[in-house]
């Protein structure tokens, strides 16, 4: 089992012979505060609708409900999401019951590039996009990465441990 933050992940099971995890990781919980706050203002205006309806009762129940679907809804996306960088390639899981995922060999990225607004930077989270040999336009990017620079750094480090860019 891998640690990630100090809390426990599965490993991606399809590594090939020789492959290492350079780094695994989730959208940071910082990313998705816009979503967080706009279901709080969610759940206060159905719950002034409630509390006009029927009272405080009512209020507060419809806002402890829609603030429980939110935080669930939230946690849910931010961990059924994985970006994975191992030493042949990176990969991009989503999803829990459909699911997506998303790889490219390591020595088809030619540049790395991060991206942060203002508010991002402030947040510390960033998105790491990767442009990738004969993909096209196809959009494959790390979207609210906790310290961006560091999966800069693991792809470097994952191009220099790749069989590929090894002399030999």
């Amino acid at each position: 089992m891998r640690t990630c933050a100090g809390l426990p992940w599965v490993e991606m099971k399809d590594l090939h012979a020789g492959e290492q995890i350079i780094y695994e990781g989730h959208p940071s919980w910082r990313s998705i505060l816009a979503y967080y706050l706009k279901g709080l203002l969610g759940a206060l205006v159905a719950a002034a609708i409630g509390y006009a309806l029927d009272g405080i009762g009512l209020a507060v129940g419809v806002f402890l409900l829609i603030e429980a679907l939110v935080l669930a809804a939230g946690f849910i996306r931010r961990f059924a999401t994985v970006y994975t960088i191992t030493s042949m390639r990176l990969r991009i899981k989503r999803g829990i019951v459909a699911r997506h995922v998303q790889q490219t060999d390591i020595e088809r990225v030619q540049n790395v590039n991060t991206a942060q607004s203002v508010l991002e930077r402030m947040l510390q989270v960033g998105t790491v996009d990767f442009d990738t040999a004969g993909t096209g336009n196809a959009d494959f990017k790390f979207s609210g990465v906790e310290d961006p620079e560091a999966v800069v750094a693991a792809v470097d480090r994952a191009q220099k441990r790749s069989p590929a860019t090894t002399p030999g």
